[in-house]
């Protein structure tokens, strides 16, 4: 165990905040601006229908993971799961690519939040060069790094705020879309009667719909590596998971269908493409100018709060990690005032822009959010597909007198086929018979999965050296701290 000098801060946080911290891993501004709307061309006005679709598929991951956060309070979070409930060296290599997936969330919102800024701010002044994205990258990333230093207290308070400001500006719209929308409210975007893109009629374009919302319900676990700093975990960690997927699968069900029946189920197809590719800016033209600039608030405001819980997911995920030897022990190290694991978050902001500013010079930034992001969603959604598999072997042999045949085998089976879709589709795995949608990747996005793979590749080779020389690490991400 570990001594109370290298300790995390007990019960620095309630429920509320890390309720915010799952729902600012979603990032539901930037969810809904922007990946919830891809899938449009496919679903069409049935989008709605595809967003409760994919909702009720990540709900039971979301019940599996929230079963396993009852009984094991633990930083190291879905990779101790992992290691519990299957094996200890399963739980590294989920630790090994979750905290890849975290690592790499900061440079991926923080390019947005730079070329977002800068574009807009070119939009309105055509002096100022869109070749400045860099400074606002950079700027952005000291500010969530000064965040995440400073405490578990003033990151999550910051979020909690944050993650309130987003949802709230974008429900607002919503109503007044609706309102706008007048004798076009219908319910009938909640069945296949405007399902009507080409070659994806019905459940067909439903279902390859629901692949892009399933993607944008990523981070709802992310409350779970805030175990040992929150009060009550055993009883916190659950509900919070469980609050969170449902309050903004909500936002998510009740803003697409403003947007749907306010721009025409029947044409919705094409909504992605509206206002040169950024719909919801043009909707929120149409509203008022103010209602503009609240929405371009909120999505910035979206990326900085995603980046501020991404930070904390991976500096907790690698103190874990650090604590039990499996990485390097510095990453343990704390700050003594603040208690923040001062080494793991001096390297999220290294790697961090790093990795950002790189790729954005060599491509674009646009081109190498979409790199960072194709690459992330195929480990994150195999990280799911594991702790669904984690939910039904804890079950199996550590609560055998508590294991129920629907919540504790059939609800992670579910989840994992519910996932299977997405994983297929962001790897750009082609061929299988009804996904026909999933389109073959292009370089440069492809560099994303063959960058993931071979990380993956290279943990399995430090873990077959660590099992050879320090096998008491690799066992020791089994064990519960919290």
């Amino acid at each position: 165990m570990s001594s109370p000098e290298t300790k995390l801060e007990k019960n620095a946080i309630g429920l509320r905040e890390v309720v915010f911290q799952s729902i600012c891993a979603m990032a539901p501004g930037a969810a809904i601006a922007a990946s919830i709307p891809f899938g449009s061309p496919l679903a069409g006005g049935a989008l709605p229908l595809a967003v409760l679709f994919a909702f009720i598929g990540i709900l039971f991951t979301a019940s599996s993971i929230g079963q396993l956060a009852k009984h094991i309070p633990s930083a190291g979070s879905v990779a101790t799961y992992s290691a519990i409930g299957l094996r200890p060296w399963v739980g590294f290599l989920v630790g090994w690519a979750y905290a890849s997936v975290q690592i790499m969330t900061v440079p991926l919102v923080m390019l947005q939040l730079g070329y977002t800024i800068a574009g807009e701010w070119n939009t309105q002044s055509k002096s100022f060069p869109v070749g400045s994205w860099w400074i606002f990258t950079t700027l952005g990333s000291l500010l969530v790094c000064g965040l995440v230093y400073r405490g578990v207290r003033t990151s999550a308070k910051v979020g909690t705020w944050l993650g309130f400001i987003e949802i709230t500006v974008f429900v607002l719209l919503g109503i007044f879309l609706v309102f706008k929308a007048g004798h076009s409210n219908t319910l009938s975007v909640f069945t296949t009667a405007h399902a009507n893109a080409k070659g994806f009629t019905g459940w067909s374009g439903v279902i390859a719909g629901s692949v892009f919302t399933l993607l944008a319900f990523a981070g709802f676990e992310a409350a779970a590596p805030l175990a040992e700093e929150s009060k009550d975990p055993r009883k916190n960690i659950p509900k919070a998971i469980m609050i969170a997927t449902m309050a903004i699968a909500s936002v998510y069900i009740f803003t697409t269908y403003a947007a749907t029946v306010a721009f025409g189920p029947d044409k919705f197809k094409e909504f992605a493409g509206y206002n040169n590719g950024v719909p919801w800016d043009g909707l929120a033209k149409g509203v008022s100018g103010l209602f503009y600039v609240l929405v371009l608030f909120a999505i910035v405001n979206s990326t900085i709060a995603n980046a501020n819980a991404g930070a904390n997911v991976f500096t907790r995920t690698a103190y874990a990690f650090g604590r039990a030897g499996a990485f390097p022990r510095s990453l343990a190290v704390l700050d003594p005032k603040y208690k923040s694991p001062r080494n793991a978050i001096v390297l999220q902001l290294v790697v961090g822009l790093a990795v950002g500013l790189g790729l954005g010079f060599k491509y674009t930034p646009q081109m190498a959010f979409g790199i960072l992001a194709t690459g992330l969603v195929a480990v994150i959604v195999l990280v799911y597909i594991v702790a669904n598999l984690a939910c039904i072997g804890y079950y199996s042999k550590h609560r055998k007198e508590e294991r129920h045949p629907f919540i504790h085998i059939a609800v992670p089976i579910i989840g994992v086929l519910f996932l299977i879709p997405g994983f297929l589709n962001a790897a750009g795995i082609t061929g299988i018979p009804g996904l026909g949608f999933i389109v073959h990747l292009a370089a440069p996005l492809s560099y994303g999965a063959y960058f993931f793979a071979g990380w993956m590749v290279l943990g399995v080779v430090i873990l077959m050296v660590l099992k050879s020389k320090h096998p008491k690490a690799i066992e020791e991400v089994a064990t519960i701290h919290g």
